[in-house]
């Protein structure tokens, strides 16, 4: 009998890799997702699609019945705390695992949820961690670096030539393109030779700070950008200006002062961790078309 692999979040930047790369394997995965009009042809007609909210953990529970393995992301949460959001829809990924005996899961989270609390909304994927490892069943958490997507979001300020951060500019993280994280999912979700609770960082090829990230993208857009550091406050203030909420900016906030000053992410880089897809060629392909 075919394996039975469910997959959230498959529209994302994450998840429509582990999608693809499922497709290609000859596997047929089953998709939650709430809007299923948001799946393009082509890929509806190689899935199976139910239609499902995240935060609904009887939705959860009927979606995933008979799986084999779960990719489980947290979906972005309305609530105003985003960790309490974030922790309540990995609730719902443990009672599933729990009450329908899914043997594996690999969830998507991020460097920081090692330091359970202190991190902003991060906070929420490290609870997610917690429920999900006292289900018992075999998990596998992905704690992820940085996104090059993120740079998407800044597309006003790239054009004038500046890239904006509360983080130090002299500040070394690593930075990852969710494609890379899609194909370490989807290399795992297809595997059955693990077990147990574990953790996998997902690191990218090299750690950058935000300088070198100007320096990167000036030469990749043809034009030059100029890091700026700005304050937690001025952080703060644009994210109101976009219509976030307080909770919401407190959470996002949180992850930089949370995760600059001092902290070392507890999974050294080694080559489990490094994947290749370098800033240059994400931003040169992914970022310069959006210029």
């Amino acid at each position: 009998m075919p394996k039975k692999i469910i997959v959230t979040t498959p529209t994302g930047h994450v998840g429509s890799r582990v999608v693809q790369l499922l497709v290609q394997a000859g596997v047929r995965p089953t998709l939650l997702l709430r809007a299923p009009e948001k799946l393009d042809a082509a890929t509806r007609d190689r899935v199976d699609v139910v239609q499902c909210d995240q935060g609904d953990a009887d939705a959860v529970l009927r979606a995933t019945q008979g799986a084999d393995s779960l990719f489980w992301v947290d979906p972005p949460t309305p609530d105003d705390d985003p960790a309490a959001g974030y922790a309540r829809m990995g609730a719902n990924a443990a009672r599933a695992v729990r009450e329908n005996g899914i043997p594996r899961t690999v969830f998507l989270s991020s460097i920081g949820a090692e330091k359970r609390h202190g991190a902003g909304e991060i906070d929420g994927l490290a609870r997610t961690e917690e429920l999900l490892d006292g289900t018992g069943a075999s998990v596998l958490h992905l704690r992820c670096g940085y996104f090059f997507t993120n740079l998407l979001m800044e597309l006003a300020d790239l054009r004038r030539g500046v890239l904006r951060t509360p983080w130090p500019l002299d500040h070394p993280m690593a930075w990852v393109d969710p494609r890379d994280i899609g194909e370490v999912a989807a290399a795992r979700l297809l595997s059955d030779g693990w077990s147990g609770a574990s953790v996998q960082a997902v690191h990218g090829p090299e750690d950058l700070t935000f300088t070198r990230v100007a320096e990167v993208l000036s030469l990749a857009v043809g034009h030059e950008v100029r890091a700026e550091r700005i304050s937690d406050d001025e952080f703060r203030a644009a994210l109101r200006s976009a219509g976030v909420s307080d909770g919401q900016v407190e959470g996002i906030v949180g992850m930089s002062t949370g995760l600059r000053d001092g902290f070392v992410p507890e999974d050294e880089r080694s080559i489990l961790t490094t994947t290749p897809t370098t800033l240059a060629a994400w931003a040169h392909a992914h970022l310069r078309p959006a210029l």
